[in-house]
């Protein structure tokens, strides 16, 4: 069997992992985290700056239309991952030959998932009503073959916990695209220039990190080898299907029932803020789940790192989106100019839902460790419904009922994450629950706080000096509930994470 230079040579047999200590495998885990940490923070600054820029460049429509296509996109993008990329990630044992038949699954759906989209791409058009759509979907479609023969890749290095790696994968394809965008619409391109960045991203992805992995395909084992995967995968992608259609019935929603424009302007609140937190959450599954797989079968450790994970989500993520919350407007104006100042509502309302879906979040990752994704379809069926529900009643009331209807589901079905949870499997309900209310206690009063400074402050103030001043409000009320003994000890927690990240 032949060796791309620089890997070791590994048999076809599947070899288990080695165990490690509890006290390796903590530190590997929170510098892990750290590094996802580091590398999101500059994948966000690059894309507030992104926003900023192609805001003065280009129109609402312009992001509307992109924006219906990459939602439809995005259902096929579950499709063609397949949840294939998780399984091989928590499957304790993986051999090259099982490797080499996932990439080549993933590769196959994607290839024919861009064939479909390239024809059906004037359906999309008629159900959407715009003609533009059909040459911005033919393009896109090719995002799904790249995207699979990239998915393994990516697989293989978080599984081996390889964190510095995809970081440099996503920090350089990210930057590519925005340079690409930038230059396209500064020479009039229009919505072209969103299409070439999203090309860009994902071919330079995937070249970036073929040279991290240093891997090359096998010929492909028989299905059967990779059975269990695949009934693994085949919940998961349903479960993420329905998750999708929760994250996205707002944008389906509008883009239904509304201009391209009130899309795009929804769309810009949307990527302003919630991108950038999904960015800085949503690789922490990176992280937490092929550690939640190695210590699923210790219930202490594992209860106690599901509790220190909402913690330390609650006390960094939380914060930030209180600050969005009360400085919404200085910020649209700030970062997007005051031709887009309806967005402010719709970015306050978003920081609320971000607020609730990170409480709840710590969920996913034992849903995934655990192999429960036949249970978390359930409950993300139910969610859905009260997502659908939410959205479409506060849609009578315009582009902000929707952000507002979008930000009410998460409050309702949050606290049912946790007990659903907790009825199949061994879960820290009432540790969770308690920290959940001690964030809240927290970010409550800060939010009415720094408001009312904003409010205080006025319009004649400048924009950057508004959100300063939200901030400042916002941090000494954290500072004043650090007076409180359990939350003094939640900040000593999340402070003992940070150390463990930055050790050696």
């Amino acid at each position: 069997m032949s060796t791309v230079r620089g890997q070791r040579p590994q048999t076809e047999a599947a070899q288990p992992d080695e165990p490690e200590p509890s006290q390796s495998l903590g530190r590997r885990a929170a510098r892990g985290a750290s590094i996802v940490y580091v590398g999101q923070a500059f994948r966000i600054i690059l894309q507030v700056v992104s926003v900023s820029v192609l805001a003065r460049l280009l129109s609402p429509t312009d992001y509307g239309l992109l924006a219906i296509v990459v939602a439809v996109v995005g259902v096929g993008e579950i499709f063609r991952d397949f949840g294939l990329s998780t399984a091989a990630i928590q499957a304790p044992t993986l051999s090259n030959g099982q490797r080499s038949t996932l990439f080549w699954l993933n590769t196959a759906i994607g290839a024919t998932l861009t064939v479909i989209v390239f024809i059906g791409s004037p359906l999309v058009a008629v159900i959407f009503g715009h003609h533009q759509l059909i040459g911005i979907a033919r393009a896109l479609a090719f995002t799904f073959l790249i995207n699979g023969m990239m998915a393994q890749y990516r697989a293989s290095l978080v599984r081996s916990l390889r964190f510095a790696a995809t970081m440099v994968s996503d920090l350089g394809s990210q930057l590519l695209g925005i340079g690409v965008a930038v230059v396209a619409a500064a020479s009039g391109a229009g919505y072209w220039a969103l299409v070439a960045q999203q090309l860009t991203q994902a071919f330079s992805g995937l070249i970036f990190l073929m040279m991290q992995s240093r891997w090359l395909p096998l010929r492909p084992v028989p299905l059967r080898e990779i059975r269990p995967m695949i009934h693994y995968g085949w919940n998961l992608a349903a479960s993420q299907l329905v998750g999708y259609l929760n994250s996205n019935v707002d944008t389906f929603v509008i883009s239904l029932r509304f201009s391209a424009a009130s899309l795009g302007l929804y769309n810009r609140g949307f990527q302003l803020l919630m991108r950038p937190l999904n960015q800085m959450r949503g690789p922490t599954n990176n992280v937490a789940v092929p550690v939640l797989s190695r210590v699923q079968d210790d219930e202490e450790r594992s209860n106690r790192f599901v509790v220190q994970g909402q913690i330390a989500l609650g006390y960094t993520m939380v914060p930030i989106l209180v600050v969005a919350f009360a400085g919404a407007l200085p910020v649209v104006n700030l970062f997007l100019g005051h031709r887009w100042e309806a967005t402010a509502p719709i970015i306050a309302a978003l920081a609320v839902a971000g607020t609730f879906e990170t409480l709840a979040y710590v969920g996913s990752w034992v849903y995934q460790a655990r192999a429960l994704t036949p249970h978390l379809l359930r409950y993300t069926l139910v969610s859905l419904g009260v997502k659908a529900t939410c959205v479409l009643v506060g849609s009578h009331f315009g582009i902000a009922g929707v952000a507002i209807g979008y930000a009410t589901a998460p409050a309702l079905c949050w606290p049912l994450s946790l007990w659903w949870l907790s009825r199949i499997t061994p879960y820290p309900l009432r540790q969770l629950w308690q920290g959940a209310g001690r964030i809240l206690a927290c970010a409550i009063p800060a939010a009415v706080i720094g408001r009312m400074t904003v409010s205080w402050l006025g319009s004649s103030w400048p924009s950057i000096a508004q959100i300063v001043a939200a901030t400042f409000a916002v941090v000494a009320t954290y500072a004043v509930a650090c007076l409180v003994r359990p939350i003094r000890r939640d900040f000593r927690v999340v402070l003992g994470l940070a150390r463990k990240a930055i050790s050696r």
